[in-house]
């Protein structure tokens, strides 16, 4: 399935569908076909907004959640999107709890899936000599609860990432800046219903991390999903679309 990519100014992006706005943020080595499932079933119901994030083109500076924060509030502004149900998958997910706190005015609700923010196993301690695809086929793996879900095509997207230096120190960057960037003491101040769905086999952003997210933001909702990873949106996309077409139900206008 490919979408057409769109162009707004500075901004690319894909917009399917009519309805209220839902916006997706991929995480650190997300793409847009992460998202395909989810797309396609709720561009029958909403308007479905997916900006590409501008992970390895920000100057080194400002690559940070901080850096990706402010680049979804000018997309954002530049759109004029409102009453958007605002979510997001692991780093995604970490730069949508930023921008709720800091710009929550037109910002419906939030949902996270595998979201950094308090915890995460990222790369390790060890990063990979350049041109070991045996490693990044490995760590790829540890993604999905199914190692049959890191396809060769996915492992290559990733591998020609990790082979280019500035590329590589970039997301070194962007892992330190998320670890760095701890919510943990401003959760409470988030009051936009938030619904939590997390894979019961996640090991990057492990079941403990979702329980603390549901104990520390105020009016939040928890989801498990059996036999699965990092990103249910990928993994299980049907049993995923169920409970977020539950959540967007409860809250629609």
């Amino acid at each position: 399935m490919s979408y057409t990519i769109r162009q707004n100014g500075k901004f690319k992006f894909i917009e399917e569908g009519k309805g209220e706005t839902l916006i997706l943020l991929h995480g650190l080595f997300g793409a847009l076909s992460n998202f395909q499932d989810l797309i396609e079933h709720f561009k029958k119901t909403h308007k479905v907004v997916v900006p590409l994030l501008p992970l390895l083109e920000l100057d080194l500076l400002h690559t940070s959640v901080g850096g990706l924060q402010k680049f979804l509030q000018k997309f954002i502004e530049q759109g004029d999107y409102n009453n958007i149900h605002l979510m997001g998958n692991s780093l995604g997910g970490h730069v949508a709890l930023v921008h709720v706190l800091k710009k929550p005015e037109r910002i419906k609700t939030l949902i996270l899936t595998g979201s950094s923010g308090l915890f995460e196993n990222g790369m390790g301690d060890s990063y990979p000599k350049r041109g070991d695809k045996e490693y990044i086929r490995n760590k790829t793996a540890m993604t999905f609860f199914d190692p049959a879900m890191a396809t060769d095509e996915l492992v290559d997207e990733v591998f020609e990432i990790t082979n280019n230096r500035l590329k590589v120190i970039k997301i070194i960057a962007l892992a330190k800046s998320a670890i760095r960037n701890n919510l943990g003491e401003e959760l409470n101040q988030i009051k936009v219903p938030t619904c939590l769905i997390w894979g019961k086999n996640d090991i990057v952003t492990p079941p403990f991390v979702a329980e603390e997210f549901k104990k520390l933001i105020p009016n939040s909702e928890l989801h498990f999903i059996d036999k699965c990873g990092h990103a249910p949106m990928m993994e299980v996309p049907e049993e995923f679309n169920k409970i977020l077409e539950g959540f967007l139900a409860k809250h629609a206008s």
